[in-house]
């Protein structure tokens, strides 16, 4: 690794796909940035994940105007992380109503979205271009607890917390009409799974759950659209082989007694055969291998990240 973080380096532009999986739901996905999905209901339109910034979101909403003038109702937020939420003034002026999240989400904003918002901004520099544009944290408006529901005039969503995984809020949406699911980063495909605010423990448990619904389309976090039930399935394994191999070796390493360097050493044989290829990876192998190395020694909950922090777990790795 190098002094700055792996994404200091990804400065190349991605190439966008805007793809209609049903009648009433869109996928806006980039080449293993953050996904954002799309549902175009009787009279309203849903956004899932709001982009990093405002500016950034114009490119979904660009799209979206492409197809209807109907207002922008409702943000889902997957989860908490910046990358995905501080976006959301952006659908203010397209007839924004209400910021919809778990309560755990609001809940991991409370405690730690500040320290988030700062981190993730110094981790990602070409999808924080133009973060003066961003008014502060993205607060929702709406919390819910388990599961809610709620109507585009005659399509029923259920919007939903089906375990911990990625973190403790994670929130799906379920079309079931059109058997369309929208994972955020409980899932993901040709991209690496960042496990730096996971439950590792939990995540091939949710997973479970969450191929019980049977969805004949999903949209990761990450990763291009998965269009049939055996790309879902695909997508489905590929997550549950990433957080188990890295979960796995991080409990084999604190039995004997390696510390966090020694810990990512033995890590990556067990992971860069399967996943050096994919996107993000060398960005977020530190970050997972601390939190799993954090959950294997008895950490339930994860530490907060902070820009400090990330800093020292950087150079850390990297010392003598």
């Amino acid at each position: 690794m190098g002094n700055q973080f792996a994404s200091s380096a990804d400065l190349e532009e991605k190439q966008v796909t805007f793809s209609q999986l049903s009648e009433h739901c869109w996928a806006f996905t980039a080449e293993g940035d953050p996904n954002t999905g799309v549902i175009i209901g009787d009279d309203a339109v849903m956004i899932i994940d709001a982009t990093a910034t405002p500016i950034m979101a114009q490119q979904v909403i660009r799209r979206v105007r492409e197809l209807t003038d109907k207002p922008i109702k409702y943000v889902v937020l997957s989860h908490y992380h910046a990358v995905r939420v501080l976006g959301a003034s952006g659908y203010r002026a397209e007839g924004l109503e209400q910021i919809i999240a778990s309560k755990d989400t609001y809940d991991l904003i409370v405690e730690r979205g500040a320290q988030d918002m700062a981190s993730e901004i110094g981790r990602f520099p070409r999808l924080f271009r133009g973060v003066e544009s961003v008014p502060g944290l993205t607060w929702p408006t709406l919390a819910f607890q388990g599961e809610m529901r709620l109507w585009l005039g005659s399509l029923e969503l259920h919007i939903m917390q089906l375990g911990r995984g990625h973190t403790k809020g994670d929130t799906v949406v379920w079309v079931p009409a059109e058997a369309v699911l929208y994972s955020g980063d409980l899932v993901e495909y040709d991209a690496a799974c960042y496990t730096g605010d996971a439950y590792l423990a939990d995540w091939p448990r949710t997973l479970d759950r969450l191929a019980e619904l049977n969805a004949k389309k999903l949209i990761p976090g990450r990763g291009p659209a998965l269009e049939s039930p055996e790309k879902i399935n695909e997508g489905i394994a590929y997550t549950r082989d990433f957080v188990s191999t890295l979960f796995n070796s991080a409990r084999e390493a604190v039995a004997q007694g390696m510390n966090l360097k020694q810990t990512m050493a033995h890590a990556r044989k067990a992971m860069d055969p399967k996943f050096d290829q994919v996107f993000i990876y060398e960005h977020c192998l530190p970050f997972d291998v601390t939190r799993a190395h954090d959950e294997a020694s008895g950490i339930r909950d994860p530490r907060i990240w902070t820009a400090e922090r990330d800093q020292q777990m950087w150079h850390g790795l990297q010392a003598d």
